[in-house]
């Protein structure tokens, strides 16, 4: 009896030990997948907490499970890939990718828990976006001049927002990735703000007739359905 259990365990290890979180992240669209990612990329930190790549990694995995898990568990994701972002900083701070995912939760922190945490992170988030821009304007196929345009076009022009500046950097994502699906999208949405009814229905058919991207695929069969909305919104 001591020796199957002793066997059992010796499997449960190899297996866990074969599984590759960089695999089962690419999975995402299967939550149980994203999850499991995560699992290791906390596990390796744990072990390693100067492993930078599983610290930018954990903070985009927690990023995309805050998205897409049930709403009592959204902040704790959220909170946890700023905290992966922000270790990812310390290690290694003139890179890119901490930066950019440290505002990208911060980011969904303010458009889901209301007023005060607006308010909380709407500097910090366009000061990592800069950030990430004088670091590397290309990183994730212009991402931060993609995000720094929504930053533009969510905040009140009170607080610095601004319809000009988002549609300039929006535009300027579009050198990094011409058919971005969630670049085209936040140009629609900018554009239907503003009353902009044709330049905003020609965005969603960009987003529509855009090609999968491999690496972005889950995130591009959303945008393409959020596109699809508001183009029969448009009418």
């Amino acid at each position: 009896m001591r020796s199957c259990i002793f066997l059992f365990y010796i499997c449960v290890s190899v297996v866990s030990a074969q599984q590759n979180p960089d695999e089962l992240y690419a999975d995402r669209a299967n939550l149980a997948s994203a999850r499991r990612a995560a699992e290791l990329w906390t596990a390796t930190l744990k072990d390693n907490p100067r492993d930078f790549e599983a610290a930018w990694k954990l903070a985009r995995a927690r990023y995309w499970l805050g998205g897409h898990t049930a709403a009592d568990e959204q902040r704790g994701f959220y909170e946890g890939g700023i905290e992966a972002g922000q270790q990812a900083i310390a290690l290694e701070p003139n890179r890119p990718e901490g930066h950019f995912w440290v505002a990208a939760n911060m980011g969904m922190m303010a458009d889901s828990f209301g007023l005060r945490a607006g308010l909380k992170y709407r500097k910090p988030i366009r000061e990592e976006l800069e950030t990430v821009l004088r670091l590397d304007p290309a990183y994730n196929q212009g991402s931060a001049d993609r995000a720094l345009g929504r930053w533009y076009f969510k905040v009140p022009g009170l607080f610095g927002g601004s319809h000009k500046q988002a549609e300039q950097h929006l535009l300027a994502s579009f050198k990094y990735n011409p058919s971005s699906t969630i670049g085209h999208y936040f140009l629609a949405e900018l554009y239907e703000d503003d009353g902009r009814k044709a330049e905003a229905r020609a965005e969603c058919q960009k987003v529509l007739d855009a090609p999968l991207d491999p690496q972005w695929a889950p995130e591009d069969r959303e945008w393409k359905a959020k596109a699809q909305a508001l183009l029969a919104k448009l009418g």
